[in-house]
């Protein structure tokens, strides 16, 4: 993705100041685009491995190398698919791609927070200092902040968030048991985009670099439309697909 990098202050302030000697704003108050809200998956992108459980050793793009490779021939399917099971589908760099619902709102001020009803996971988008390192978790640290695009004088603002996530647990990139590590680092952008007809989209953007058992960066691109309200909101603990 193109990064975008020269942005246009908002009136009445000045670069890197909250305007006339005060304090910068918070990244709540200095957001180039609204991301809060409920919104649902529209699979428009690898179906087959999305919605249902792939084939053993069928990885399907994902450019796992010899190691990674051994790791998902060695899965072994669910027996009962009904059955609660650890969240290891569920981790970060996995977890957009689930079909599901999102919940996005402002934890605090710095701290942007998402809900799945998939899994019932929820991730935390730290801008700024972010809180002391513990240890790795299935959701990681994820250090965030605003990538604000240029626009003309009395346009609104725009831009985009870009997230990068470390100190993550081992999990499965797919369901059928293609692996990432603990060493694994996941980069996002987060897009608003507005289609034709008015509807709204999120669009993730995702790379995940894992030197263990990826070739290459694994990249992928997920949409969601935002929803009027929690219509549909339905937390589930997290199971096989």
């Amino acid at each position: 993705m193109a990064l975008l990098t020269h942005a246009q202050p908002p009136p009445g302030t000045r670069a890197g100041r909250g305007g006339r000697g005060g304090p910068p704003p918070t990244p709540r108050a200095a957001a180039p685009i609204d991301l809060t809200g409920y919104w649902v998956s529209v699979v428009t992108e690898d179906w087959k491995f999305r919605m249902v459980i792939a084939k053993k050793g069928n990885f399907g793009g994902v450019p796992v190398n010899g190691e990674g490779r051994r790791v998902a021939n060695a899965w072994e399917p669910p027996k009962d698919p009904n059955a609660p099971l650890p969240c290891t589908d569920y981790g970060a760099p996995a977890l957009m791609r689930i079909p599901s619902r999102l919940h996005i709102t402002w934890d605090n001020d710095a701290t942007l927070k998402i809900e799945t009803d998939a899994g019932t996971q929820t991730r935390r988008f730290h801008f700024g200092a972010a809180p002391a390192a513990g240890e790795p978790t299935i959701q990681g640290d994820s250090a965030a902040e605003w990538e604000p695009a240029a626009t003309g004088r009395g346009q609104p603002r725009a831009g985009d968030l870009k997230v990068v996530t470390t100190r993550l647990l081992p999990g499965f990139l797919r369901t059928n048991g293609v692996p990432y590590s603990g060493n694994a680092t996941l980069t996002e952008y987060y897009d608003r985009l507005k289609g034709p007809n008015g509807d709204e989209w999120l669009v993730v953007t995702s790379e995940v670099r894992d030197p263990q058992y990826l070739t290459m960066p694994f990249v992928t691109s997920t949409h969601f439309k935002k929803l009027v309200d929690a219509t549909g909101w339905a937390p589930q603990a997290c199971a096989a697909r």
